[in-house]
C-alpha cells in the first residue's frame, strides 16, 4: 500500500506541473492574446507596449516567462492583478478559500448522509412502492438547475416569505466568517448548503442503489448469508462497503471540482465571496493573472482529490493495487 501511495504522489506532482505549463501557454501565448495590450489601455503606442512587456518580463524567452510567473504565484506570492494594479492575486484566493470550503464541506455532509440513506432505503425496499418514489425524488433533484433552484430559494426566503416566521431568521445575502459569528455563519450558509446538495443527493442515491443491487449477486455476499450472518451485518460489512467504491470515486472528483471553483453559480447567486465568485468577476474583467491563478488552484485541488480517491479506492478494494 505504501508503494502505491508513493507512486501516486509522484504522478500527482507530474500532473500538476503539466497543468501549470498548459495553463500558462493557454492564457499568455494563445495566438491573438497579448497581455501587454490589455495593460496598456486603449490605443497604446508601440513604445508603451514595449515598456510594459519589459516591466512584466513578457519580452523574455518562454521558459523564463513561465518560471517568473510560477515564482510569483507559488514562492514570492506577489503576482498582481491586471485590472486592479497593486492588488495581490494569491492573498485574494487565500481569503476566498475559507468561504468556498465552508460552502462545499457543509453541502457535502448533507448530500453524503442523505444520499446513503436514500440509496440504502431504495435497495432494501426494492419491489415496494417506496423504491420508485425515492428514485423519482432523486431524479427531480438531478433535473433542477442549481442556479434556478438558488434563485427560487432567494425569492422565497429573501422576498415573498421573508417576513413570515418560517424565514424571518434568514439574513441578507452575503457571508459572515465562522470565527466572527458562528451562528450568523450558519444562517448565511444553510440555504446555499441545501441548494448545492440537492443535485448530488439524487445522483449519488441512484448510483449507490444500482451498486447495492449489483453487489447482492456476488458470491461472497451469498457466502456471508450462508454462514448465517444477519441481513444487517451482510449489508453493512459486505454489500455496502464494496458498493461504496463508485460512491467514493464520484465524491472525490465532485468535491475537488467544487472546491476548485465548481460552486461558482451558487456563490454568485448567494453573493458568497468564494473562489467561484472571484473567478466570475475575473472573467468579466478578463483579468488574466487572477483567472490563471484560480484555474491552477482549482486544477491542483482536483488532482489532489483524484489522488485521495485512488488511495481510498485501493483501500476499499485491494485488487486494484499494483503488484
Amino acid at each position: 500500500m505504501l508503494t502505491f501511495v508513493i507512486r501516486r504522489m509522484i504522478a500527482t506532482v507530474f500532473v500538476v506541473f503539466t497543468i501549470t505549463v498548459l495553463v500558462f501557454l493557454i492564457f499568455f501565448h494563445t495566438p491573438g492574446v497579448d497581455p501587454a495590450r490589455k495593460l496598456a489601455g486603449r490605443n497604446p503606442s508601440p513604445d508603451t507596449i514595449k515598456a510594459i512587456k519589459h516591466q512584466y518580463g513578457l519580452d523574455r524567452p518562454l521558459p523564463v516567462q513561465y518560471l517568473i510567473l510560477m515564482k510569483k504565484l507559488f514562492i514570492s506570492r506577489d503576482l498582481t492583478s491586471y485590472s486592479n494594479q497593486g492588488q495581490k492575486v494569491v492573498p485574494e484566493i487565500v481569503a476566498a478559500t475559507p468561504v468556498t470550503l465552508s460552502l462545499v464541506l457543509g453541502a457535502a455532509v448533507i448530500w453524503v448522509v442523505v444520499s446513503i440513506l436514500m440509496g440504502v432505503a431504495a435497495a432494501v425496499l426494492r419491489g415496494t412502492i417506496f423504491d420508485p418514489m425515492l428514485m423519482v425524488l432523486a431524479l427531480i433533484g438531478i433535473s433542477m438547475p442549481v442556479f434556478w433552484l438558488g434563485e427560487m430559494a432567494n425569492l422565497i426566503t429573501q422576498d415573498r416569505y421573508h417576513d413570515t416566521f418560517l424565514f424571518s431568521w434568514v439574513p441578507p445575502l452575503g457571508y459572515t466568517p465562522l470565527t466572527q459569528d458562528p451562528v450568523m455563519w450558519f444562517k448565511h450558509l444553510v440555504i446555499p448548503w441545501l441548494v448545492l446538495s440537492v443535485l448530488y443527493i439524487g445522483l449519488y442515491a441512484r448510483v449507490l442503489r444500482a451498486d447495492l443491487l449489483e453487489t447482492e449477486n456476488e458470491d461472497y455476499v451469498r457466502t456471508a448469508r450462508a454462514k448465517g450472518l444477519s441481513e444487517r451485518r451482510v449489508l453493512l460489512r459486505h454489500t455496502l462497503r464494496t458498493s461504496m467504491i463508485s460512491f467514493v470515486s464520484l465524491f472525490g472528483l465532485d468535491f475537488g471540482v467544487l472546491v476548485g471553483g465548481g460552486a461558482l453559480l451558487v456563490e454568485v447567486v448567494f453573493a458568497l465571496p468564494g473562489v467561484g465568485l472571484l473567478t466570475y468577476q475575473s472573467l468579466i474583467s478578463l483579468d488574466l493573472p487572477v483567472i490563471m491563478a484560480t484555474v491552477i488552484y482549482g486544477a491542483i485541488f482536483i488532482v489532489i482529490a483524484n489522488a485521495v480517491v485512488d488511495v481510498g479506492y485501493a483501500w476499499l478494494d485491494p485488487r486494484v493495487r499494483p503488484a
